[in-house]
């Protein structure tokens, strides 16, 4: 996997399982924080440091908590309290709050310090998106738990046989990854977060050897062949692009009959598996494709 730019590594930080919140949000500690960080294997983490001291905080966090469910599992945020944390805001000299970072593959990458418009807060961490979408980190952030009566957090504890398939695909072993996904799904066929994830690895698959923007070029050539269309599909949605890779997907259905037309389809449909099956690009792809055929 390639390394991200700019990033500060984490790994060397305690192991301690996360506590969890509500929605897409949760709140981290010293304690949890390795914990947090090791999720960044799986999918996008924004780390949000902040303190009831600085009056920035609460609406830098509203705005954040608001994105982050409306992004419905596309990414984590990880609020941190640095009044509570001064080992954290040690290490990572911590001077100022609110101070926004992301986390991908255990790696740290600065997005910004101070307040930050909705809008522009939205562009920031959708290019975290596509960094994430590069280094092939494209899980699923599954809903948080409910905090109970008691103050507590309810523990969701990890299924060993998702960490064990994250944990390949972040070291870059994506066959390993598929594999270990379909063994959950021989269990149980109907698992979703499993179908999305032996999908993703299995494009991970085709594009790890693949310069994307070569690709992208050659498929859009006159001459291009349905092979050159897929291969520049799997590269655009790869790197978050996925409404892209549809749409040429999609044109090519329209222009080809026979075999052709069906292997272009079947990997679209792959494609589309790798995607939450209620995301927007998604559905309406899924219509564009009904139209193509019929």
């Amino acid at each position: 996997m390639a390394q991200v730019s700019g990033a500060v590594d984490l790994s060397q930080l305690s192991k301690t399982p996360a506590p969890t919140g509500g929605g897409y949000v949760t709140e981290v500690t010293e304690a949890t924080f390795d914990a947090t960080v090791r999720k960044s294997i799986q999918y996008p983490v924004v780390l949000e440091f902040y303190s009831a001291k600085a009056p920035e905080s609460t609406a830098m966090g509203q705005t954040l908590t608001g994105l982050a469910n409306a992004a419905k599992g596309a990414w984590l945020l990880a609020r941190m309290n640095v009044d509570d944390s001064p080992q954290i805001v040690q290490a990572l000299q911590i001077r100022a709050v609110p101070m926004v970072v992301g986390v991908l593959s255990g790696q740290l990458v600065p997005l910004w310090q101070g307040s930050m418009p909705k809008e522009d807060a939205e562009k920031v961490i959708g290019e975290l998106l596509k960094m994430a979408a590069g280094n092939g980190v494209l899980g699923r952030v599954e809903p948080q738990g409910e905090v109970s009566q008691d103050g507590d957090d309810a523990e969701q504890p990890e299924d060993p046989r998702y960490t064990t398939a994250y944990d390949l695909m972040g070291q870059g072993d994506y066959a390993g990854a598929k594999a270990a996904f379909e063994t959950i799904l021989a269990a149980d066929p109907g698992d979703g977060l499993a179908k999305i994830g032996q999908a993703q690895a299995g494009m991970l698959v085709r594009v790890d050897k693949l310069d994307f923007a070569q690709a992208v070029a050659t498929a859009n050539q006159p001459d291009a062949s349905i092979d050159d269309v897929m291969a520049a599909a799997d590269a655009e949605v790869a790197s978050g692009e996925a409404a892209a890779g549809f749409t040429r997907l999609i044109t090519a259905i329209s222009q080809t009959s026979g075999d052709q037309r069906e292997t272009l389809r079947l990997r679209l449909l792959e494609l589309f598996a790798t995607q939450d099956p209620s995301d927007k690009v998604v559905l309406t792809a899924r219509r564009n494709l009904a139209t193509a055929l019929f």
